[in-house]
C-alpha cells in the first residue's frame, strides 16, 4: 500500500494519473444504485475526453518532440477506441455519487485530460483518430474494497458507460470514406484495461468485427495469454488480430501481489514487442515522456520476466529523486511513448497490406 501511495504522488511529477493529495480517499459507503450519476450521453461531445474532430489533449505532441512527430488524425485510416484509467482518486464533493466518477465533475474531467489523455491517448494521433470516451470510472477504492459486491456494481457501472461509447462510435463513426468498415485499435490503461478486455470478449472474440481489430494494447492489468478464445498474444512487431499487455516493476523487483495474476500474465516488451526474456538495451527505447509532457531520448531498457515488465537505471530528469521506486505502472506508456506509437504505424501498415491482398 506504501508503494502504490508513493506511486500516486509521483504521478504528479511524471504527469500521468495525477492526483492533489498523497492518500487516495477510500469510500466508506456502501454502492448504492440509486444514487449513482446520470448516464453520459454520447450524442454530446462534452462526454469525450478525446474526439478526432475536436480540440482536446489527445491531439497533443510532447515537447521537444523530433520534428517528425505530428498529429496526423485528419489524414489517419484507422481509429483507436481509448480507455482511460482510474483518475476519481480522492474524496467527491459533497452530494456526488462515491463510487463512480460524475461525468459533470469538471475538476476530474480536467484531471482526465491533463493525464492520462495528454500522456496516453496522444500516442495513438500519429495513426489513428482518437476516441475516448468520458466515462462513470469506478472510484479508487473500487481496487482496495474488501466488500466485493461494491467493486463490481462499480466497475459494472462504468463498463455499462464504455459498452455504449463503443456502440455510439460503431454506428455513427465507423464508416470511412469509401463507405467500408473502418479498422479499430482497442487500447486501454489500469482500469481501461479492465473494461477493454469485456468489450473485446463482448464484440470482438470469435465475431465478425473481429475482422476489424489491427491490434489491442491491454496496459496496466495482468492479462493472461488465454484471456481470450480467438485473440491471441501478440509475439512480433507486425502480428495483427492480436493482444500485448505489459505491467512495469523496477528490475529484481516482484510485489507482494504477485500471486493475483501477474504470475499468469503475459508480459509484452515494448522495445522488442516479444514476451521472450531476452534484456532490451535502451539503445532500443525511441524515446518516453516526462515531466510537462516534454519527449526524453532512450529513458530505460526493458525486459519481460514471469509475467513483469523489470526496468533497469532510468535516464530521465530527476531521476535521483524517485530511485527507490519499484512499482512503474504510472509510467507503463510514457517509458515507451514513441516506441508504442512507432508500433502502432507499423501494426497498422501490415493489416492494410494484408487486407489489400483478400
Amino acid at each position: 500500500m506504501k508503494q502504490i501511495c508513493l506511486l500516486i504522488t509521483l504521478g504528479l511529477f511524471f504527469a500521468t494519473l495525477a492526483t492533489a493529495q498523497k492518500t487516495p480517499y477510500r469510500v466508506a459507503t456502501h454502492f448504492d444504485k440509486q444514487s449513482v450519476p446520470a448516464a453520459p450521453d454520447y450524442n454530446n461531445p462534452a462526454h469525450w475526453a478525446a474526439l478526432p474532430d475536436l480540440r482536446d489533449a489527445a491531439d497533443s505532441i510532447p515537447r521537444k518532440a523530433p520534428a517528425s512527430v505530428r498529429n496526423e488524425q485528419a489524414r489517419a485510416q484507422v481509429d483507436v477506441f481509448f480507455i482511460h484509467p482510474t483518475i476519481y482518486t480522492y474524496e467527491p464533493e459533497p452530494g456526488r455519487n462515491p463510487w463512480n466518477g460524475d461525468l459533470s465533475d469538471a475538476n476530474l474531467n480536467t484531471r482526465t485530460d491533463e493525464t492520462t489523455i495528454l500522456n496516453q491517448a496522444s500516442v495513438f494521433n500519429g495513426s489513428c483518430r482518437v476516441f475516448a470516451p468520458r466515462y462513470r470510472q469506478a472510484h479508487y477504492s473500487a481496487f482496495t474494497t474488501d466488500t466485493p459486491a461494491d467493486k463490481q456494481q462499480s466497475l459494472d457501472l462504468a463498463y455499462e458507460d464504455v459498452k455504449a461509447a463503443f456502440e455510439w462510435y460503431l454506428k455513427n463513426r465507423n464508416v470511412g470514406a469509401d463507405g467500408k468498415p473502418r479498422p479499430i485499435v482497442i487500447a486501454s490503461h489500469s482500469q481501461g484495461t479492465i473494461h477493454a478486455g469485456r468489450l473485446l470478449t463482448e464484440f470482438f472474440d470469435g465475431k465478425p468485427l473481429q475482422q476489424q481489430l489491427v491490434v489491442a494494447y491491454l496496459v496496466g492489468i495482468a492479462t493472461p495469454p488465454t484471456y481470450f478464445k480467438t485473440i491471441p498474444p501478440g509475439e512480433t512487431p507486425t502480428q495483427t488480430g492480436c493482444f500485448v499487455s505489459w505491467n512495469t516493476f523496477a528490475s529484481g523487483f516482484t510485489p507482494d501481489y504477485y500471486a493475483n495474476g501477474l504470475n499468469r500474465a503475459i508480459c509484452t516488451n515494448p522495445l522488442t514487442w516479444s514476451s521472450d526474456s531476452t534484456l532490451a538495451p535502451r539503445t532500443l527505447n525511441l524515446g518516453g515522456v516526462g515531466q510537462k509532457f516534454t519527449f526524453v531520448e532512450s529513458p530505460v531498457d526493458a525486459q519481460s520476466h514471469r509475467g513483469m515488465l523489470w526496468i533497469g537505471k532510468l535516464h530521465i530528469p530527476g531521476a535521483a529523486f524517485v530511485r527507490n521506486v519499484k512499482i512503474w505502472h504510472q509510467a507503463d506508456y510514457n517509458f515507451f511513448w514513441m516506441n508504442v506509437r512507432e508500433n502502432v504505424a507499423a501494426r497498422i501498415a501490415a493489416f492494410q497490406k494484408l487486407q489489400s491482398g483478400r
